[in-house]
């Protein structure tokens, strides 16, 4: 070989590389110029799907492109996050995540479509919303501490509901267990509708719900509220304690958070993100977070990084210890 073929041969790919490198970041540096997919990887109506269109519409108008939210719903949301894992990484196409999506459905299958720290690029977590444990008004515990006893005084005398195996709400109650001592059946349901209508019934005496779907129930009597599994209390609830209050260290709630796909571009994750913080920051949205029950929290990306990290952590011991496994 010539010493010009090996120059060529030497230099060509790594101008390849140069060039399509500096055209990616051409294309960050103009980010967005179409409209941005917003993936809800859960049937419309529920409190993903709200908060993806409150978010979605402010930052479309901070962004100058739309965002649309598109829902894909099934298995129990991996296949919408899946969908965005694969998507090209542009920016274009991003998941509004969930505890289910990045750390518990992970732990609990059997076949791991993906992996929810290294497939995803975080861009930012955006709210905190409560679950609550709710009892139907004729068990006889009005406190959590009160419920503590009752449970252990009779063990598996009493069961729980869910909205099905291995949701969060499933697992909230592993974890009241794991930390409390007590013995409670678990009832799955499909659903949380269904779960709720049980516990009003009197069927199932108690359930972990999130804690704008139970509101107006705990509202109207129908159900008793005894505590809050955020750290915090509920600025929609400020006069119910937290479990926490009772059982130290015990915390769960439902969060959404914004990923695109691992390798996106970092100019393009920071534009998403302070469109992100931008919208999380409005009045209106405020307004309606709270109305919600929301905490905004409006993170970095290294922040819900470190969070989904976290949450993976917490949750591995309380999903073997609950031997939940789903194919």
């Amino acid at each position: 070989m010539s010493v010009f073929k090996s120059f060529l041969a030497g230099t060509l790919p790594a101008l390849a590389l140069a060039l399509t490198v500096g055209a990616h970041a051409a294309r960050a540096q103009t980010f967005p110029e179409r409209v941005v997919t917003m993936v809800v990887p859960f049937a419309a109506g529920g409190s993903t799907d709200v908060v993806a269109r409150i978010v979605a519409q402010k930052m479309s108008d901070d962004l100058g492109q739309q965002v649309i939210v598109q829902n894909v719903a099934g298995a129990g949301g991996n296949l919408g996050a899946t969908n965005v894992a694969r998507a090209e990484a542009d920016g274009y196409t991003i998941l509004m995540g969930t505890v289910a999506t990045h750390a518990l459905n992970p732990l609990i299958l059997k076949t791991k479509p993906y992996d929810p720290e290294t497939d995803f690029a975080p861009v930012s977590l955006l709210v905190l919303v409560p679950n609550v444990l709710v009892v139907n008004p004729e068990l006889p515990a009005k406190t959590v501490a009160e419920l503590i006893a009752l449970l252990k005084a009779d063990p598996d005398k009493y069961a729980y509901a869910s909205s099905g195996n291995g949701t969060p709400l499933h697992l909230s109650g592993e974890l009241f267990k794991k930390m409390t001592g007590v013995s409670m059946q678990h009832i799955p349901y499909k659903g949380s509708g269904p779960a709720l209508n049980d516990v009003i019934g009197n069927q199932v005496p108690i359930m972990f719900d999130n804690l704008p779907s139970s509101s107006g129930h705990i509202k109207a009597g129908t159900l008793r509220a005894l505590g809050v599994t955020t750290a915090e209390r509920a600025a929609s609830f400020p006069d119910l304690p937290t479990i926490a209050e009772t059982v130290p260290g015990y915390e769960t709630y439902t969060w959404n958070a914004l990923f695109a796909p691992a390798g996106t571009p970092a100019p393009v994750i920071d534009r998403l993100n302070a469109a992100a913080k931008k919208a999380m920051a409005d009045p209106a949205v405020v307004a309606r977070m709270k109305d919600f029950s929301a905490t905004i929290v409006a993170s970095t990306p290294d922040e819900l990084k470190a969070h989904v990290k976290a949450e993976i952590e917490k949750w591995t011991p309380v999903v073997k210890d609950a031997n939940v496994t789903l194919d």
